[in-house]
């Protein structure tokens, strides 16, 4: 089952007990991240994320609220004795920062770092046994990318009461849970749904990253189960997010509206602001389905 929890909710400064964004993505067997802000880790600390089960961090633009958590996250994973392999997928410009950051400290990692550069094109970006990810553009100051996660799994799965009974071997187990039937020895047919259990579908997040307000990333997020959308603004102040490349809470809403996605996460606050219900009840106008990302909270999609 797909979750995800928000570490840091609030965009270029920390305030009001807030942090910068950061959020992670827990899959069955393994954790995902998605930017990494100042202090990260010590949320991760704070709300007990395992820090061995994240073996591949996405960091969508190099402006320093998304990623001048990681050079220290990194380094305390070398330090804790990590030996497993970690996946950054970022703007090149960042394997140089990493870089000239551990040389300058004479550090040498004891587990190997795979370097990602993300492409100024959308599509597909990388899938494995667990999930797949596509990427989009942003309309931002800088290079900025958005990802749409979606999980890897059989329609179906295996019924062992059933599959002993009918005598079922185990290399048409696959074949099952893909949603096919099994054929005896004997020629019989079985019908697929008397041996297995069939599967809640496979969940899907979209992660739309720092943007002015633009409708073209659209097709990446259409009908996405969860939605996070940065709201950096209240609606009133719509100019001044169009002149700073951010959206407003009415915005993110029309466009979980507009790509019909099942619910609305918002987030990335601007520091003008201590109190955040009037987000809420800006976005609920227009898209009901809305929630405000709070630190340490999971939302299970």
């Amino acid at each position: 089952m797909l979750s995800v929890t928000t570490l840091g909710v609030n965009s270029a400064l920390p305030a009001y007990g807030r942090h910068p964004t950061s959020q992670i993505l827990h899959f069955d067997n393994q954790s995902v991240m998605v930017d990494c802000g100042e202090g990260t880790q010590m949320q991760m600390i704070k709300y007990k994320i395992k820090r061995g089960k994240l073996n591949h961090i996405f960091i969508s633009h190099l402006h320093g609220d998304h990623y001048l958590g990681l050079p220290g996250l990194l380094n305390s994973m070398n330090l804790t004795g990590r030996t497993t392999d970690i996946h950054i997928y970022a703007p090149q410009p960042l394997e140089d920062i990493l870089t000239m950051h551990f040389k300058a400290a004479n550090t040498t990692l004891h587990f190997s770092l795979h370097f990602h550069a993300l492409p100024l094109s959308e599509g597909k970006l990388m899938e494995n046994e667990d999930f797949e990810v596509d990427t989009f553009l942003t309309e931002h100051r800088i290079e900025c990318h958005g990802f749409v996660f979606r999980e890897k799994k059989y329609s179906h799965s295996i019924d062992p009461a059933k599959v002993q009974a009918y005598n079922v071997p185990y290399e048409q187990y696959e074949t099952l849970q893909k949603g096919g039937d099994f054929i005896d020895s004997n020629g019989k047919h079985i019908d697929n749904e008397l041996l297995t259990i069939a599967n809640i579908p496979p969940k899907s997040y979209a992660y739309c990253a720092d943007t002015r307000y633009i409708e073209s990333f659209i097709p990446y997020v259409k009908e996405v189960d969860l939605l996070y959308h940065e709201t950096t603004y209240l609606d009133e102040l719509r100019e001044k997010a169009y002149e700073r490349f951010h959206s407003t809470s009415k915005q993110a809403a029309e466009i979980a509206l507009k790509s019909n996605a099942k619910r609305l996460l918002i987030g990335h606050f601007s520091s003008q602001y201590e109190y955040l219900d009037a987000f809420l009840s800006e976005a609920r106008s227009v898209f009901a389905n809305t929630d405000i990302a709070e630190e340490g909270k999971t939302f299970s999609l």
